[in-house]
């Protein structure tokens, strides 16, 4: 189910420890415009509490997390 979220940019973070994935996403995020939903795919296990809480803080929705033998993937619609 790797495309559960229509999304309109993806991001590959896969082999990339904390924190990169989320560096990585929040460069991506920032060349989005409100609304758009960028899908990241990362393999760090601790991408989960960190994007949980990245989109809490910064008022993003996760829209949707997946966890798939280690391969976690989410879906974030920029505020």
């Amino acid at each position: 189910m790797t495309d559960a979220v229509a999304h309109d940019a993806e991001l590959d973070a896969s082999g990339l420890n904390c924190p990169l994935p989320l560096l990585k996403a929040k460069l991506e995020l920032n060349r989005l415009a409100s609304g758009a939903v960028l899908k990241v795919t990362a393999t760090d296990a601790g991408s989960q509490r960190d994007f949980r809480t990245f989109a809490r803080l910064a008022g993003h929705t996760l829209l949707r997390e997946e966890d798939e033998n280690g391969v976690y993937r989410y879906w974030l619609r920029k505020a």
